[in-house]
């Protein structure tokens, strides 16, 4: 069993030459070894999923109870809610205050992060809230401005009528530099991590204090998963006393140019690693003809469209017309046929049309196993859900050969005691068991 609680003694803080602070590792570290593991000082459920998971464990459930007073909380039972309690009552009269409004994710995490600096846990954090850097020097006024009609908000939210003192002594409990709204939200936007479930669907937004140092690399030799809130770091790569431990802040799979603009927008700096510096993969992301790959490209924002109203069979027939039109001379490897073979994928599993969502699966394991060259939770959670398609269409021998894959990788990324690697191996028992009974059925 692996030690599951607060930060190991693997890691220290450093200044890092031309990065500012970051992490690094005290010890040799190995591939698949959990470097860290750690709560949030606080966190939400993402708007988007407030019906759909627990505002507690950060389970996926059909059925949770309903908070009766703010009408937005959601718990899978009575524990749940007891034990979320203390952290929801303040928030809970400030939903209630709002209503019908929501504040957004970013404001009510703000929020909850002034709440839990009421009575401030015992940890030993390596990187306190008032050193979070908010870059509102380095940001545009668009962006600014942007983040004010936040701050705005915030402050509307905070304040409560049945308790007038409780505004005051929110801020009271606030680090200087963050007393002032815009710098508390400048600093929650650039520095909090999405929580996301098994399958790497969003599900909340958190503030890890300590892993907030851990600074970019488009090739990182650490990646981050969820268990409920609790994030763990794990090694992808083998680590020598001393080296720096980093993490991609943005899904690596496109050009150079891309996330570059990405992290300048997003991150405000410009990113200079060897993977960004020698830009070789962007030949094998662009391969094919141009005039091919252009057309996917073009059409990914009105695809996007369809994906997000949830219009699966117009999805559907729109990547299937363009991936034929595309043709066959167009590598699976290539960055634009491998988003819509994806798509495709997702719109054929919603519709149940297995064989047909098996074949766009399988199309793009290539690119994923070129692309992932590190263990990566992305190419194991993408092996998984083939796995479970060839499973389900009784190919065992197949599934069982992806479920194999998948568990190489998601042993190092996930670790042999989370929830998704226990569903893995369970999935390949299952079709060991079935294969026996068909070899038992033919004597």
């Amino acid at each position: 069993m692996e030690q599951k609680s607060g930060m190991l003694l693997t890691v220290e803080r450093f200044v890092c030459p031309g990065k500012g602070n970051g992490l690094r590792a005290t010890v040799r570290i190995r591939r698949g070894q959990l470097v860290a593991s750690a709560e949030p000082l606080a966190s939400c459920v993402s708007g988007k999923r407030a019906a759909e998971v627990c505002h507690h464990c950060f389970t996926r459930r059909e059925t949770l109870l309903r908070c009766s007073q703010c009408k937005m909380a959601r718990y899978c039972n009575a524990g749940c809610q007891k034990q979320a309690w203390s952290g929801h009552k303040r928030e809970c009269r400030c939903l209630r205050r709002l209503l019908p409004r929501l504040p957004t994710d970013s404001v009510r995490l703000a929020a909850r992060i002034m709440f839990a600096l009421l009575n401030p846990p015992k940890t030993n954090e390596l990187y306190t809230l008032e050193e979070h850097e908010s870059h509102l020097n380095s940001m545009s006024e668009q962006k600014k401005q942007g983040l004010s009609q936040l701050a705005s908000m915030l402050a509307l939210y905070v304040q409560q009528e049945e308790d007038s003192n409780l505004t005051q002594e929110v801020t009271s409990a606030l680090p200087p530099s963050c007393r002032d709204p815009l710098s508390l939200i400048a600093k929650v936007t650039c520095n909090c991590f999405t929580i996301s479930d098994g399958e790497l669907q969003e599900v909340g937004v958190g503030l890890y204090p300590s892993l907030s140092l851990l600074n970019h690399d488009c090739r990182p030799n650490c990646v981050m998963v969820f268990e409920g809130e609790r994030l763990q770091l794990r090694a992808v790569q083998d680590i020598r006393p001393k080296d720096e431990l980093t993490i991609s802040y943005i899904e690596t799979l496109s050009l150079t140019e891309e996330r570059q603009k990405q992290l300048e927008e997003q991150y405000h700096f410009v990113c200079h690693c060897q993977r960004c510096n020698s830009k070789k993969e962007d030949g094998f992301i662009l391969s094919g003809e141009e005039e091919k790959w252009q057309q996917l490209k073009v059409a990914l924002p009105s695809l996007e469209g369809l994906k997000t109203e949830s219009n699966w069979p117009a999805l559907l027939e729109s990547c299937s017309n363009l991936l034929s039109a595309a043709g066959a001379e167009l590598p699976d490897e290539n960055l634009y046929r491998l988003r819509v073979t994806d798509m495709a994928l997702d719109a054929a599993v919603q519709l149940g049309q297995w064989e047909e969502a098996l074949t766009y699966g399988k199309q793009t394991l290539p690119a994923y196993r070129l692309f992932y060259p590190d263990p990566h939770p992305v190419h194991g959670v993408q092996l998984m859900r083939v796995g479970k398609l060839q499973h389900h269409l009784e190919h065992l021998e197949d599934a069982l050969d992806t479920f194999k894959e998948a568990f190489i990788i998601m042993r190092m990324t996930h670790g042999d005691d989370h929830p998704l690697t226990s569903d893995l191996r369970m999935k390949m028992e299952e079709c060991r068991l079935e294969m026996d009974a068909q070899q038992s059925g033919r004597h």
